[in-house]
């Protein structure tokens, strides 16, 4: 489409915050009140400002890292993050790391990197700056993670990510008024055809899955809910052949029923689920 990472950036959060937005009308004409934003408390505001900020810093690192490198190897860097989200819920008492859990997030990575080097084509050159970028965009993922569980709790799920979305947006056009990008912004404008990407980018891409993606992380924990997150490159692998043509190979059906099999596990593991979002219309 032409859009650097910052205006792709913009228009993706920009309409995922408008979808959002368009989610909580519907839910206030179904009698839920609006949330009184100067009755919430402090901390919590500041903890949803904060999971902004990373998430901002997430997409910035994470759309260069696609530019500096292979997308494999950006991907690979960047589903490290389970294990990051693993380890800080651990240190910081929030979740326990038992042997199902280390099991299913040992398979699931496995998996996770044979489905993504299993559809690369011959030797992938390996670039210190993106796969460094990659990595930064998976702390920042877990850091999201991590304040979403307890952080901002007070705040209802839609609210959270509708928050969430739109500080990045405004994060997103501040960039763009600085960096004098505006002309590539407004690029959508000058090339209709460009639009229902730009759309399907905002909406499927970004504003439903970030709303799931929170729900996720409240109603069965952080670990649990970024072990199953791994099942995004399989997916994305099986829409890449259905849509795009790209045949599975065999390396690729295995690396997919290694996440599947740690998903299967997870569920299978006795664990209890972690206490369900009471705050949350849509759930």
């Amino acid at each position: 489409m032409g859009l650097t990472p910052v205006t792709f950036s913009l228009w993706r959060t920009a309409i995922g915050a408008v979808a959002l937005a368009a989610l909580l009308g519907y839910l206030h004409a179904r009698g839920r009140a609006w949330v009184r934003w100067r009755s919430l408390p402090p901390r919590a505001l500041a903890a949803l400002l904060l999971a902004g900020g990373a998430s901002v810093v997430l997409n910035l690192a994470i759309f260069s890292a696609f530019r500096q490198t292979s997308i494999a190897l950006a991907l690979l860097g960047f589903y490290t993050y389970p294990a990051m989200v693993a380890g800080a819920a651990v240190l910081l008492g929030e979740e326990r790391l038992t042997s199902v859990r280390a099991a299913a997030l040992a398979l699931a990575t496995l998996g996770m990197a044979v489905v993504v080097l299993g559809g690369t084509a011959g030797g992938v050159a390996f670039s210190a700056v993106g796969f460094g970028l990659a990595l930064l965009a998976a702390a920042m993922q877990a850091v999201y993670i991590l304040l979403g569980r307890r952080g901002f709790r007070a705040i209802p799920s839609e609210e959270a990510t509708f928050g969430v979305m739109g500080i990045n947006a405004g994060a997103f056009l501040l960039l763009v008024l600085v960096t004098g990008a505006g002309d590539v912004a407004t690029l959508p404008f000058r090339e209709p055809a460009a639009l229902p990407a730009l759309l399907w980018a905002g909406i499927a891409g970004a504003g439903v899955p970030a709303l799931l993606f929170l729900l996720g992380i409240r109603s069965i924990g952080p670990t649990r809910t970024s072990i199953v997150a791994l099942l995004e490159p399989v997916f994305g692998a099986l829409l890449a052949a259905a849509m795009l043509g790209e045949a599975l190979g065999p390396v690729q059906v295995a690396g997919g029923a290694l996440v599947l099999g740690a998903a299967a596990l997870l569920q299978r593991g006795g664990e209890n689920a972690e206490p369900h979002e009471a705050a949350s219309g849509a759930a």
